[in-house]
């Protein structure tokens, strides 16, 4: 069920149009601070001169294209500063870019500072992230901070990486205005024991019979874990969908205490393993669930796996049903795999989550939730 800004409850009450506008201009803007405040470093850095040109062409994506005729502009300057002004619309920018190997298989991102007004993101060809919306249904995001998480699999290590950003300016100054350009390291990511990232089964809907095991779901599409689900296949869509992974379990862990971690989600989740619930995050809509003042999306899923569930030989499956409000959804970042129980809690005790965001308590302070 498609739902747009206008179907979203907020609270108990339906604010007015206009207080709908501010409220997610106020989403938009603090939707990336949770990052800020972790612990990132810095090991790329990416300003300097990019290629640019202005038009719209989707081969531009392509790692493989040709760019060596674009004009060089500095990143990150706006575009009306670096010999275009007046000038609204699309453009491209293309960089490349090396991350040392010894940063294989941590946590990465991409910050891009802010985009003047939209823009989409592409690492070596894949579709990684956007922010703000294009004609006919245009929506900026101009103070929107951009950190992108970049799957460690769409990199290559000791080698050029190309990335692509598409933007839209509807008006005014326009493109990668400003913002410390680079690559980013989380320091504090949690590793599983047993991963679980990668190829998944992903499917728009919501039926009650696809958490059980024996469900055949060899026809649904694939999705890449963990990565928001508009990068692939389901742009615009705001609902229900349904994640499966079949697994076998690691010898080295069939005698231990074991948490299954699904690393975050937007916006909230129902998870079954072997057709049993192990845990949940937020209010589904049927059970008065709503997505302004929650910072569900926000929170790392961690669901301990009571004894006698997970198979020692043979397939495990997992099920997991999401709704997403509106804006982006899907599981979106990780740690995704499974955990000893006691390394878990020394993590947990070092990076404890707040009971509440600060967000989240100003949305309680405005709807009274």
């Amino acid at each position: 069920m498609r739902h747009t800004l206008s179907d979203v409850h907020y609270g108990r009450q339906n604010l007015p149009a206009g207080m709908r506008l501010l409220v997610l201009h106020i989403l938009l803007i603090v939707a990336a601070l949770p990052l800020r405040a972790q612990h990132m470093e810095k090991i790329v850095d990416l300003h300097g001169h990019w290629r640019f040109e202005i038009g719209d062409d989707t081969a531009w994506a392509d790692p493989g294209f040709d760019d060596s005729d674009w004009q060089l502009i500095r990143v990150p300057s706006f575009w009306e500063n670096e010999g275009y002004p007046g000038y609204d619309g699309w453009a491209w920018y293309r960089t490349r870019f090396t991350v040392p190997g010894k940063h294989r298989y941590n946590a990465l991102y991409l910050n891009l500072g802010t985009i003047d007004d939209v823009d989409e993101v592409y690492v070596n060809g894949h579709f990684i992230g956007f922010s703000g919306s294009p004609p006919p249904n245009y929506m900026t995001a101009y103070a929107d901070a951009r950190w992108y998480y970049v799957p460690f699999e769409y990199l290559h290590f000791d080698a050029p990486n190309v990335l692509a950003v598409r933007v839209f300016d509807n008006e005014m100054s326009g493109g990668i205005s400003n913002g410390d350009i680079g690559v980013y390291l989380q320091r504090n990511y949690l590793f599983p024991d047993q991963s679980l990232r990668g190829t998944w089964k992903l499917r728009a809907g919501d039926l009650q019979e696809w958490k059980q095991p024996s469900y055949d779901d060899s026809r649904w599409p694939t999705a890449f874990v963990p990565l928001y689900w508009e990068t692939q296949g389901l742009r615009d869509y705001d609902g229900y969908g349904w994640y499966r992974r079949s697994f076998t379990l690691d010898d080295a862990l069939a005698d231990e205490r074991l948490i299954l971690l699904l690393g975050k989600i937007d916006d909230v989740d129902q998870v079954w393993l072997n057709g049993r619930s192990i845990g949940k995050t937020g209010k589904m809509p049927e059970d008065g669930g709503y997505y302004v003042g929650s910072d569900s999306y926000n929170r790392l899923r961690a669901y301990f796996i009571p004894r006698g569930i997970l198979k020692r030989r043979g397939e495990n499956v997992i099920a997991v049903r999401v709704y997403d409000g509106f804006l982006h959804g899907g599981i979106y970042q990780g740690p995704i795999g499974l955990i000893r129980q006691d390394r878990f809690r020394t993590w947990q005790n070092r990076h404890p989550q707040d009971e509440k965001s600060g967000f989240e308590r100003l949305m309680d302070a405005l709807f009274g939730n």
